[in-house]
């Protein structure tokens, strides 16, 4: 299992926010997830015109490691310029807690990312959309 570095994740959903694709709002979320392996997958968020096709940067980077082939997620860190920074909507919290129940969700604002605010995905979705409640 690979250790988590908070300041490390962090820092790459830092690099990765640089990427992303935010032409309307001017919103820009970077995430960066870590596997069981200690391989980090970055992801920001995409806009387009038609808003409601917009992904999220959490997401972005859940299909990317998803579609790679990788399973078993460590943690997932999230920055945007937002105070205290931005919590993940609710289709994130969903996929997180089919795809990564078990990880530790980090959250900065990208103007003080060594502040981290620590959460876990049962903590932020206790009872998910056709997952059997645990109690």
């Amino acid at each position: 299992m690979a250790a988590l570095n908070k300041h490390q994740l962090v820092r790459a959903a830092l690099r990765a926010r640089t990427r992303a694709i935010a032409p309307y709002s001017r919103f820009k979320v970077g995430a960066a997830l870590l596997t069981g392996t200690g391989e980090i997958i970055g992801g920001a968020n995409v806009e387009n015109a038609s808003y409601g096709l917009t992904c999220c940067a959490e997401r972005v980077a859940l299909f990317k490691a998803l579609t790679e082939g990788k399973r078993n997620f460590v943690a997932l860190a999230v920055v945007a310029r937002c105070p205290g920074g931005v919590m993940p909507c609710g289709a994130c919290r969903q996929l997180l807690a089919e795809f990564a129940p078990r990880a530790i969700l980090l959250i900065a604002d990208s103007r003080t990312p060594r502040i981290i605010r620590e959460f876990s995905v049962r903590e932020l979705l206790p009872v998910a959309f056709g997952l059997k409640p645990r109690f």
